[in-house]
């Protein structure tokens, strides 16, 4: 029976290319001459550090731009919210999110279902597996998912005929 899986996945390198890039964009910026900024790419975590609210802003909005041109969505990205740091610089973290959530999962389930196709969806640990007789089936559920905004970017994988 043809299925494929529905996963919210992200390249970690092009992650990492994007944190470089951003650095050294953000060491050749004149608005942040002779402040301290720094963006520290950690395990599945970014820490930003700005010299103030306008600098980290600034920052972010350097990351996401980088993010973007490398083709990882700013939706994978989960903001903490802001702390101060030392010398009156502030801090915060930015975790990346991989995978659907259980929440997620039972949202993007019941959107299937409310769309009365016949195709079977299930929960399979952080993805959604969505299966039928006809491949048409799910082809119609894909352009759907694409086109509704469910706050977490999708990847349709491993199509099985």
């Amino acid at each position: 029976m043809p299925s494929f899986d529905i996963v919210s996945k992200v390249d970690m390198q092009e992650v990492d290319n994007a944190v470089n890039q951003s650095l050294k964009e953000i060491g050749q910026r004149y608005d942040f001459k002779g402040t301290h900024n720094e963006i520290d790419l950690q395990e599945s975590a970014i820490v930003l550090l700005g010299a103030d609210d306008y600098k980290l802003q600034a920052v972010v909005d350097v990351l996401k731009g980088k993010l973007v041109r490398r083709g990882v969505s700013p939706k994978c990205l989960d903001f903490g919210s802001k702390e101060p740091a030392s010398g009156g610089a502030v801090r915060q973290r930015v975790t990346i999110v991989q995978g659907i959530s259980k929440e997620k999962g039972k949202e993007i389930v019941k959107r299937i279902k409310d769309t009365k196709l016949k195709v079977q969806a299930q929960i399979m640990d952080d993805q959604v597996r969505v299966s039928s007789k006809k491949i048409d089936a799910l082809q119609e559920v894909m352009q759907l998912l694409k086109t509704q905004d469910l706050g977490v970017e999708l990847q349709f994988v491993n199509m099985r005929s």
